[in-house]
């Protein structure tokens, strides 16, 4: 590590962030777990994952491949499968998401996000004091 960080100064500068924003994420993952509803842990899992695939492509809209079981949803949220299915189907009556075919489109991001109480912690971040690339 003692090299890595000697000879390669910006990269482990980015290391030491991500792995800040992935407790950040995990904080806030776990708070919610005991202070919000289902329906709002189910909104904030989605527009998680739409961002972090959005960091990869910011091109991308607002449709994703889900990439998940609704078990798996499931366990990233403390619900049952069964929950996560009435969840989504919530949403989608509620006219925020739209559900086809695996993918999933956001419809209305602003009041998703406040149905989930989601708060983007990383739509501001300022990198600029990253030691310059070599």
């Amino acid at each position: 590590m003692t090299a890595l960080v000697t000879d390669h100064p910006r990269l482990s500068a980015i290391i030491m962030v991500m792995n800040q924003m992935e407790k950040v994420a995990l904080t806030d993952r776990l708070a919610a777990l005991g202070r919000t509803s289902a329906k709002a842990r189910i909104a904030a899992l989605l527009i998680e994952m739409r961002n972090r695939m959005r960091m990869r492509d910011r091109a991308m809209g607002n449709s994703f491949t889900l990439g998940l079981t609704q078990e798996e949803i499931g366990d990233a949220t403390g619900l049952t499968a069964v929950h996560v299915n009435r969840m989504l189907r919530q949403l989608e009556e509620d006219g925020l998401i739209r559900r086809e075919a695996g993918c999933v489109t956001l419809l209305n991001e602003a009041m998703l996000a406040q149905a989930a109480n989601y708060i983007d912690r990383f739509d501001r971040l300022d990198l600029r004091w990253l030691p310059p690339a070599r």
